[in-house]
């Protein structure tokens, strides 16, 4: 059986998932050739009880609380959405969770909307989506529909700059330099994407996954003025594999300085070793490059704790 033709594809052409050549070397001859060695875990993320007064509130907030990893809930103007939940305790069937999640689904406010970036099994767990209620929509980019549909839920499929109210809350997909994989046939077979969400004058920007690209930019153009960027910080070593398709910490940076936003939140690290550096090196390395780097005006470096609920106010 042959793989499907590529259907989504990145905005260069260049920027195309690995092929055979590539994912030899990485995974099979730089171990034996001693030139690729994983780093032992050390420490998750830090952690603190979540606030649930907070998170509860109904007094039409905006707010931010860091379930782990790249998943997140979000309120604003009172109304909450969730981003890429992952409540498992292992991403897909090899990577374990180091550290609990800041949030279980029974400890959740009502949910307006659920928001998946892209199919990869960090940021799409069935479990997390079988936990929401039935009515709540879940969003997702063109191409990965089917997928919520045949375990019964409704879904609104966008393609890249495609923008939809859901309950008050409006939710554009943009764009990100990444690919797409759940199986082993079906590689670009539905796309992939970041979220600008909208609602009560404010506005977050949550990445998905994805690396360097000229993309910021014109997210920025768009959408100037974007309260806080959630950017992966995680998942870059080996460099020449991994920065295909993620961002180091330093080009995460440079990022948030091109959209322009208020606040950084780096995540996408912490809790998931999915390549080769521990997981608290990506923390330390954005805290190095904003004390060197950093850009001036009042916009800050906010580094969550699992847990921890920041307001936008």
């Amino acid at each position: 059986m042959q793989a499907m033709p590529y259907r989504f594809a990145n905005f260069d052409p260049a920027h195309r998932p690995h092929g055979a050549s590539a994912i030899l070397r990485w995974a099979v001859l730089d171990r034996l050739r001693g030139r690729r060695r994983v780093a032992e875990p050390g420490p998750p993320a830090p952690a603190v009880p979540p606030d649930l007064n907070r998170i509860r509130s109904e007094n039409g907030g905006s707010r931010l609380t860091w379930i782990g990893h790249a998943s997140f809930l979000g309120t604003l103007a009172g109304r909450s959405f969730l981003l890429d939940p992952v409540f498992a305790d292992r991403a897909g069937p090899v990577h374990r969770r180091f550290g609990a999640p800041g949030l279980r689904p029974a400890k959740l406010p009502p949910i307006r909307a659920v928001l998946v970036s892209h199919n990869h099994y960090d940021h799409l767990d069935a479990a997390a989506i079988s936990a929401i209620p039935r009515s709540v929509p879940v969003v997702v980019p063109a191409g990965l529909g089917s997928w919520l549909e045949r375990r019964g839920r409704r879904a609104i499929e966008l393609g890249w700059w495609q923008t939809v109210d859901v309950d008050g809350l409006s939710v554009t997909l943009v764009p990100a330099r990444h690919w797409s994989r759940r199986g082993i046939f079906d590689t670009n077979q539905s796309w992939w994407g970041g979220y600008v969400v909208e609602a009560g004058g404010r506005s977050i920007y949550h990445a998905g996954d994805t690396a360097r690209f000229d993309g910021f930019t014109d997210i920025a153009s768009r959408f100037p003025g974007i309260d806080v960027a959630m950017l992966p910080v995680g998942g870059y070593e080996p460099a020449w594999f991994m920065e295909h398709h993620h961002l180091n910490p330093e080009q995460a940076g440079e990022a948030f300085c091109e959209l322009g936003s208020r606040v950084l939140v780096p995540m996408h690290w912490g809790a998931f070793q999915l390549t080769d550096e521990p997981l608290s090196e990506p923390a330390e390395r954005i805290r190095r490059w904003w004390a060197g780097h950093g850009p001036s005006g009042g916009r800050q470096l906010r580094v969550m704790a699992v847990g921890e609920t920041i307001e936008l106010e």
